[in-house]
């Protein structure tokens, strides 16, 4: 039974559905970052402080430069993903 119902929620074309699924999947993906960054490790998974992390990083884009912020980091990541393929 259980499957049958999964099998239907992955083929409901419902715009909301749709959304929804997209946005767990942003999520996993994101956790995955965070995840393959090391920092779940590096924090021994304390979440208040990944979250602390977070916030000071929103601040600094918020902040004079914070565009060339995403730029640098945007360069980093990428040379990162592309070693690894």
């Amino acid at each position: 039974m259980a499957r049958v119902e999964a099998v239907r929620a992955r083929a409901d074309n419902r715009g909301w559905a749709v959304e929804r699924r997209a946005r767990t999947r942003q999520l996993i993906e994101l956790g995955g970052l965070v995840q393959k960054a090391g920092l779940v490790d590096l924090t021994d998974d304390d979440r208040a402080a990944l979250f602390g992390a977070f916030l000071g990083l929103a601040d600094m884009l918020k902040g004079e430069g914070g565009a060339g912020l995403v730029e640098v980091w945007g360069r980093r990541g990428r040379k990162v993903f592309e070693a690894e393929q």
